[in-house]
């Protein structure tokens, strides 16, 4: 219980789980611990990295951890916090998202002891019949008793039925599955809730609630989001998680180094007086901390060299990649002798998929040969070279041939 209860925000409740743990240890039956992750973009990042740690303590303890892949539910998108209907992806660039996610994963949890279900397993099979059935077990008033509907009920903006069943179809992800332990962030309190309500309304023993706090991003105000973009990716580069890392302002320290450096016990205390007594070498150590647990700490000195190269000596680094390319390329598609600059950003290796890169360039931060690109539609005669920059701290040198 010490061990799962460190760094909780609330349990609910701490007498039910220390009941499932007893039974688990007297029967030798592991429990049933999920989260789901929606793949609204392609990157999971440090925020993440919070449950995913504590789901890893369950792992250690022996449990059975499931990573729910929410391939369905990401249809709808989550509506916590929101004041509108989100956009809805297609299913085409759901798979997109997710296809680097069984790799990020294993970033964090015991690739090993670590089932990964993807929901659509069991929403995508249900015919009306099952869909009225679960509808029938949750009302409307429990519904709007929910923070973010009631708002904007008051405010009189609209609130679309589908957003009523994206807590539903998460609560079934814990009927299907017949869950002991449902983790979350803080703001998953209502989400988890009905999980509970709804294994009671099938006959099972509700699920506990174990909610873990919310990191706040590097822009030191919302928490850590791929909507907002002020994430650091687990997946990243180590040069990008030690530039966005450096980025985050002084009063982040403390939340910072408690909740994404992985240090416990006295080294975390005699960190977090480093940092309150100096913070920008606190800072430091903690960059190097993030990169460690992802790349290794070779890594995590070699980032922290190019930082100083471009931050202290606003220089392009001496080892940027070079990529030789041929006009032909299949990967480019390139036509009338001239490439997409997103599909470029993706063969160079700067982008994770052509949607990432539009949103990159949308957000200012692609520059072609020094100059800032400001054009989605942007591309690049398939000739001479070129040097690109996604932020300051990721490069590729592009030569075509032929």
């Amino acid at each position: 219980m010490d061990l799962i209860s460190r760094d909780a925000v609330e349990i609910l409740s701490e007498e039910e789980l220390a009941r499932k743990l007893e039974r688990s240890l007297e029967t030798g039956a592991p429990l049933v611990v999920k989260q789901g992750f929606d793949p609204t973009r392609p990157d999971l990042h440090i925020g993440h990295a919070v449950s995913l740690r504590k789901l890893r303590d369950f792992q250690e303890l022996g449990h059975d951890v499931v990573f729910v892949l929410g391939d369905y539910t990401a249809r709808i998108g989550d509506p916590s916090g929101r004041s509108d209907l989100r956009p809805q992806l297609t299913p085409e660039e759901i798979e997109e998202n997710a296809r680097t996610y069984r790799d990020q994963v294993a970033l964090v949890l015991d690739p090993e002891r670590t089932r990964i279900e993807p929901n659509s397993g069991w929403l995508a099979s249900m015919d009306l019949a099952d869909v009225l059935g679960l509808t029938a077990r949750y009302t409307v008033a429990r519904m709007l008793e929910r923070d973010d509907f009631a708002k904007r009920m008051r405010e009189n903006r609209p609130i679309s039925l589908v957003e009523f069943m994206y807590p539903l179809m998460q609560a079934y992800d814990s009927v299907a599955l017949r869950a002991d332990v449902e983790l979350g962030g803080g703001d998953q309190k209502f989400n988890l809730l009905v999980g509970r309500t709804m294994q009671e309304r099938y006959g099972q023993e509700p699920q506990v609630c174990l909610l873990m706090p919310l990191l706040r991003g590097t822009d030191g105000e919302r928490k850590m989001s791929k909507s907002y973009d002020n994430y650091v990716g687990i997946a990243d580069a180590p040069e990008e998680q030690f530039g966005r890392t450096m980025s985050i302002p002084d009063d982040l320290l403390d939340e910072w180094y408690r909740l994404a450096s992985g240090l416990e016990g006295q080294a975390l205390e005699s960190a977090l007086r480093t940092a309150a007594e100096d913070p920008y070498p606190a800072k430091r150590n903690l960059a190097a901390r993030v990169v460690g647990q992802y790349h290794g700490d070779e890594a995590a000195r070699a980032a922290e060299s190019h930082f100083d190269l471009v931050h202290r000596e606003k220089g392009v680094p001496d080892d940027v990649p070079a990529h030789t390319l041929h006009p032909d390329d299949e990967e480019l598609s390139a036509e009338e002798g001239e490439v997409w600059l997103p599909r470029l950003l993706v063969r160079t290796e700067l982008a994770p998929s052509t949607s990432q890169a539009a949103r990159l360039i949308d957000q200012g931060a692609v520059s072609l040969d020094g100059e800032r690109v400001s054009d989605r539609q942007a591309r690049v005669p398939t000739r001479g070279e070129y040097l690109l920059q996604r932020g300051k701290r990721a490069f590729a040198r592009v030569r075509f041939e032929g």
